[in-house]
């Protein structure tokens, strides 16, 4: 006799190859639609992460390979610490800053120009631009928002920044379409784009039904990364502060399986793949 019970799909942690770290899960000043987080409607909340739970995070790992941390969240430099949690990432590898551009300037850029060179680790951005056109852009987002997005590309450009743009299809537009939008803004700022530079991402609806995953994935980010944040380990920064997500309190003592059991998850294996992470291999 045959069970009707449903039994999730689980994913197994192959290796730690990427360090997310959620700086703030409360603070930011964008507030878009398409955003996955449940931000506090009336008032801030002080949420940002100890650098003394980083430092202990970096203590646990030091027999993993970590190829790049990920300074996530909210809005990751709205952080007090934000340059010396930088600066300490740095030691330990590269270091990619997931960002919607709005504190940066050409004084910011040079700073943080100045701080790789200290470095033998690389700063990676990942810009957030979710439409070609302005309008649409700042429909999901806020007026000025795409403006503001381009200042911050056009500085990163200036100190030789290579910054990837990270596009959530909010609209469902066909990848081509998206391609050949953002290759002609690239080309009005001098901006040699290569696709590499372009990361599209399908955008998770809240209110989307969790479907039964088959085992028909390529990668997942769970598969080669966990999620730091105040309260604990989490599986990835979808699942961040969720407990169907939580593996442990530290990287001293944490699960290493995932279960695959919701809406989240859908989005990321309807991906194809990774979603927060960078493939380094296309880069070789």
């Amino acid at each position: 006799m045959k069970s009707n019970i449903y039994q999730s799909e689980v994913a197994e942690l192959k290796v730690l190859n990427n360090l997310f770290i959620e700086m703030t899960a409360k603070n930011c000043n964008q507030h878009c639609k398409h955003c996955y987080i449940d931000f506090p409607k009336y008032k801030k909340e002080t949420d940002f992460i100890s650098i003394d739970v980083i430092k202990q995070a970096l203590n646990d790992t030091t027999k993993d390979d970590i190829e790049c941390i990920y300074l996530t969240g909210a809005e990751p430099m709205t952080h007090p610490d934000f340059n010396a949690i930088l600066r300490l990432c740095l030691k330990r590898s590269n270091v990619c800053i997931c960002t919607n551009g709005s504190f940066i300037n050409e004084k910011k850029a040079r700073f943080l120009k100045r701080v790789e060179e200290e470095s033998e680790n690389e700063i990676i951005f990942k810009l957030s631009i979710d439409h070609y056109e302005e309008i649409k852009n700042d429909d999901i987002r806020y007026r000025g928002a795409y403006r503001q997005a381009i200042f911050a590309l056009k500085h990163l450009l200036k100190y030789s920044f290579n910054p990837i743009i990270t596009v959530t299809n909010y609209y469902n537009l066909p990848e081509d379409e998206i391609v050949q939008g953002f290759g002609a803004v690239f080309n009005k700022n001098n901006f040699e784009m290569d696709r590499t530079n372009l990361q599209i991402n399908p955008w998770h609806d809240s209110a989307s039904e969790f479907e039964e995953i088959k085992n028909d994935w390529d990668k997942l980010d769970c598969e080669y990364g966990r999620i730091l944040t105040a309260t604990g380990i989490y599986t990835c920064p979808f699942l961040a502060n969720d407990y169907r997500g939580r593996c442990g309190s530290s990287f001293g003592d944490y699960n290493k399986k995932s279960s695959l059991e919701t809406s989240f998850c859908n989005t990321c294996i309807k991906s194809q793949k990774q979603m927060f992470s960078i493939d380094f291999s296309k880069f070789e």
